[in-house]
């Protein structure tokens, strides 16, 4: 039962009835609803502005379990270019060393060399960012698999080339030398016989009598034979491949020829004093890609390390030459 409400009228000094007009009870209506939707829409803003709603909180574990995901992988991404960073380090410095084969240039294995810092990149980037870079990333490591997979059979052939390898690199003395003495002049700047000045000497003179045989140091082809006009009166160079090449020079007579192959060992020709010389003996030069090394380096197949070590301070003499 609705409750009837009265009030004192001092004009007429009795109580009357209080009856409210029906455009004031529209305006409270009104106002009450007015003021229940602003404080909803407070509450509302309030609760999406630091409360998830439950698709929101969905999405933002999704995009926290993908962040995390990501990282996972970056650090296995990092770990593993840590080790194809080594691998590659291996084969140029040891592998390829070996070999003499020359190191593979960083631009050839498509490198990123650059470092990122990876949690501050994670939390600015967006889902497809994160997989743009992680795709670039597995695209750069795969690059540099194959290029090593590419530079791991080159090294398989040169394994199965080492033994022609080592065939073809000069390793004896080019005459019989076992007690040692026939060194007379070694590799480096020395007084020249003829013109008395200090010139360099790119070779070892080996003293003998006339007639020694002269032996090839290694396999290869005969690429030259006879005398040029150049000095070194009757001689042989030999191209035994792979960059070596060795010289022969003055001899008294030539027994190998141009084109002929010759295996190490052989007689090439007899000891003389043809060319530019001042007495038996003969010229030996080892040549490697157009340089000119010192030979003492390469009698490794017929000398104890002592004997070695004797016939280095022997070559290493400051003397005169004998051509």
């Amino acid at each position: 039962m609705k409750k009837i409400k009265y009030f004192y009228n001092t004009h007429s000094l009795r109580y009357e009835k209080l009856e409210t007009p029906f455009r004031v009870t529209l305006l409270r209506i009104f106002g009450f609803i007015t003021a229940a939707l602003v404080t909803a829409g407070i509450i509302s803003f309030l609760a999406f502005r630091f409360v998830d709603s439950p698709n929101e909180k969905i999405l933002r574990n999704e995009n926290e379990k993908l962040k995390d995901g990501f990282l996972e992988l970056n650090n296995k991404l990092e770990k593993l270019t840590l080790q194809m960073t080594d691998l590659e380090k291996t084969d140029n410095e040891v592998y390829r060393s070996i070999f003499e084969a020359n190191p593979i240039p960083d631009s050839a294995r498509a490198q990123a060399k650059e470092k990122e810092k990876q949690i501050a990149v994670v939390e600015a980037m967006g889902q497809t960012e994160l997989i743009s870079s992680l795709n670039n990333s597995l695209n750069s490591l795969s690059n540099r698999i194959l290029a090593q997979n590419v530079s791991f059979s080159e090294i398989e052939n040169l394994i199965k080339n080492k033994e022609q390898l080592l065939a073809a690199t000069p390793a004896i003395q080019p005459i019989s030398n076992k007690n040692l003495k026939r060194i007379a002049s070694g590799f480096g700047y020395r007084i020249d016989p003829i013109y008395k000045t200090v010139k360099l000497h790119p070779g070892l003179d080996f003293t003998a009598p006339s007639g020694t045989p002269i032996y090839a140091t290694a396999n290869g082809t005969i690429e030259v034979a006879g005398n040029k006009g150049d000095g070194y009166g009757k001689h042989v160079i030999i191209n035994h491949g792979y960059g070596y090449k060795t010289l022969y020079g003055h001899m008294y007579r030539v027994k190998a020829r141009a084109g002929q192959k010759i295996n190490r060992g052989e007689v090439i020709g007899w000891v003389g004093s043809s060319g530019k010389s001042t007495g038996p003996h003969c010229h030996y030069e080892v040549i490697k890609y157009g340089n000119k090394l010192d030979p003492i380096y390469f009698f490794y197949n017929d000398l104890s390390p002592g004997q070695f070590d004797q016939l280095l301070k022997k070559a290493a003499a400051t003397n005169q030459s004998l051509d």
